[in-house]
């Protein structure tokens, strides 16, 4: 049978104007969270991720998860942050809630949540990683086995204090509070311009790129009445999303497209928030290092944890929707309308030529020699770069140490 240009056309056309829909409706608030991850990276002090994590089986794990739920820290930065949390002494639920409660929110992907879905899963995503992230660490507290590091000629790692502006300083004999003073608002905005829009950015694009395609296929390719018929709620489509979402290897920014895609062709609301938080918090590398970090009985805390997090938590979405009588898929997209279409198109632009910038960047690095395995420095628990690579077990599968 041959296949006329005219056919797949007819295939392709509707596919690329479907992604571009969707790059278009999130565009806006994407950059917003791009700004936002900037800014946390410029004006919030390195040490106050470690100084709260080390004490109290409770304390300590709301303090993980209150600062792992807005930072936009990338699949290849949580790993080894995790592990170098350990290491400075935080407990291991803190450690375990920090794990899960990063990667499945962020301001980023709050942002995209906002834009293609509505203010009801806006809100319910990051209390649902919370409620999961509280779980997983209460549990691994308390009935969990802790392995600490007790090697003592092993160097502790410490946190890289050194000034992100121009590194004039190291941020020990010149502390923070009076670093402060050494530049001006405007360079440390500048600065956090170019973290949010390029470090972040370029780690998180390519899964951007991928979920946004991804999206356009559900859109074109899947039949609605699939969709209806087989996930439109109940135990059974959670435990389907489940299956799915903890081996696939996906961002929290880079699900929202695809869980846009799904509910508007029918899929529950609950369903979807299932994917959004089994996602982005499992994958095989992340079960193997957890599984090396704090052994066989966390690692089943770890992951039950999630599944049964998930599932309650996606009923509960499911019934909050049929308590205000709203259809997911009807409101889908709205609270992007705010925003007009010509400024959503400009963003759009503006986030393809930077992915653009990112990838040709990337290629000529690689031509020339000058990348590591996964594109960061990994000197310093928490690195210029915002990521932390201080551990000998990296989320890029290499030894760093």
């Amino acid at each position: 049978m041959e296949i006329t240009l005219s056919q797949i056309l007819d295939i392709i056309t509707p596919f690329l104007i479907a992604c571009w829909d969707m790059l278009v409706e999130m565009a806006p608030y994407m950059c917003l969270g791009f700004l936002m991850a900037g800014l946390l990276h410029v004006f919030v002090n390195p040490k106050i991720i470690l100084k709260f994590l080390g004490r109290g089986r409770i304390k300590s794990v709301l303090y993980a998860t209150l600062l792992g739920i807005p930072l936009p820290l990338c699949s290849c930065g949580v790993l080894p942050a995790t592990a170098g949390l350990k290491k400075q002494g935080a407990t291991d639920g803190a450690s375990m809630s920090f794990l899960i409660a990063t990667p499945e929110t962020g301001v980023d992907s709050i942002a995209v949540t906002y834009a293609l879905l509505d203010p009801i899963m806006t809100v319910f995503r990051p209390l649902a990683a919370f409620v999961t992230s509280i779980a997983a660490g209460l549990t691994q507290n308390f009935f969990g086995k802790t392995y600490r590091y007790t090697d003592d000629t092993d160097a502790k790692l410490e946190a890289d204090l050194s000034c992100k502006i121009d590194n004039c300083c190291d941020g020990i004999n010149c502390p923070p509070e009076v670093h402060r003073r050494h530049h001006s608002l405007f360079e440390k905005l500048n600065v956090a311009l170019k973290y949010g829009f390029g470090e972040i950015l370029d780690d998180i694009s390519k899964w951007l790129i991928l979920g946004i395609f991804i999206a356009g296929a559900i859109t074109v390719l899947v039949p609605d009445s699939f969709m209806k018929t087989y996930l439109d709620g109940g135990i059974t489509s959670m435990l389907f999303m489940l299956v799915i979402g903890i081996p696939f290897y996906i961002c929290a920014t880079s699900s929202t497209p695809i869980a846009a895609a799904l509910i508007i062709k029918g899929v529950s609301p609950g369903a979807a928030l299932v994917f959004l938080l089994a996602g982005p918090a499992t994958n095989a590398a992340t079960i193997s290092v957890v599984y090396g970090l704090f052994k066989k009985r966390a690692t089943v805390i770890y992951l039950a944890s999630i599944a049964i997090c998930a599932i309650v938590m996606g009923l509960l979405l499911d019934q909050v929707y049929a308590w205000f009588k709203i259809t997911a898929s009807s409101v889908a997209g709205e609270a992007g309308e705010i925003i007009p279409h010509w400024m959503g198109d400009i963003f759009a632009i503006l986030l393809v030529v930077l992915i653009l910038k990112s990838f040709i960047t990337h290629w000529v690095k690689k031509r020339r020699g000058e990348e590591s395995c996964c594109d960061h420095d990994h000197g310093a628990l928490v690195s210029d770069c915002g990521h932390d690579h201080g551990a000998t077990v990296s989320a890029c599968g290499h030894d760093h140490g």
